[in-house]
């Protein structure tokens, strides 16, 4: 049975396809479309009518591939954008009146603590895991006693870089790092870190490595950085800030190792769905 989730980010919609079994679960294909709501979001304080109406035809688009592909269960939610956005239950009751579909709006500790579907989450205890998107910042640190270490922050690439980060956010998550001890293996989630590491042409870093690479990086012109590393316009504009995220985590932290993974909030709700799926918490009419 194949099963999928879009996820409705800020920065862009991502939508994954898995074919499973009751004991596998393989990725099949994905697909990444840039429509940026937290512009709209973080400048006006609410996502456009426009913006609305080119998001429920690209969601209606994917649902049709869904169907031409035959994927039998998947689920749509969404993250930072639509959780700040003033107008967020309106654009959420839009969008599902358009799909004829629901749409679920996860908080940020329900994002963070997804991350605990990632295969190597509860594997070993030297890791943590940072997911930095568009409008948030999300911790997990898998505990044996399930009392998972999670945190959500506003900051993210976007909202960053649009100068709508607040130093109350930053002094929140500086004192949450101080008060919490993190493990020495830091495991970066999202596009900007995975980009980081392709034009980098490394797969782990230690501290001192990562900032250095992070300084070379950002002295370098968006314009640049798109001819030489092949970055598109929607990421060029925004990695320095995630990296900047990342940078005043890792001085704090200083981890043995960084490295980067192709997960995310889609491949999350896939796992979730598949695991309800076969404990038989879902039924799939025929």
């Amino acid at each position: 049975m194949k099963i999928a989730a879009i996820d409705i980010g800020t920065n862009a919609i991502k939508s994954k396809i898995f074919h499973t079994t009751p004991t596998s679960i393989d990725f099949k294909e994905g697909v990444r479309t840039p429509i940026r709501l937290g512009t709209e979001v973080f400048l006006e304080g609410k996502i456009p009518k426009k913006k609305l109406i080119d998001l429920s035809i690209l969601i209606d688009k994917y649902i049709k591939f869904f169907k031409q592909n035959e994927v039998q269960l998947y689920e749509i939610v969404a993250t930072s954008a639509f959780r700040d956005t003033n107008n967020s239950e309106e654009s959420r009751r839009f969008i599902e009146q358009k799909i004829g579909q629901p749409v679920r709006i996860i908080s940020g500790f329900e994002e963070a603590n997804l991350i605990k579907f990632h295969p190597d989450a509860s594997l070993l205890s030297d890791k943590f895991f940072v997911d930095i998107g568009g409008g948030s910042t999300e911790f997990f640190q898998y505990s044996e006693n399930n009392l998972h270490l999670t945190q959500s922050f506003q900051l993210g690439a976007v909202r960053n870089m649009l100068k709508k980060d607040k130093l109350s956010e930053w002094d929140r998550m500086s004192h949450w790092l101080n008060d919490n001890q993190l493990n020495s293996k830091l495991i970066g989630i999202g596009g900007n870190i995975r980009s980081f590491f392709r034009l980098c042409d490394a797969k782990t870093m230690d501290t001192d490595m990562f900032l250095n690479e992070v300084k070379l990086l950002s002295s370098i012109e968006k314009d640049k950085k798109i001819n030489l590393f092949n970055l598109s316009e929607d990421r060029a504009d925004v990695i320095d800030e995630a990296l900047k995220i990342y940078s005043k985590i890792i001085k704090k932290v200083r981890p043995k190792k960084i490295k980067a993974t192709k997960w995310g909030v889609s491949d999350s709700i896939s796992v979730k769905l598949f695991h309800e799926l076969y404990a038989g918490n879902i039924k799939i009419r025929n």
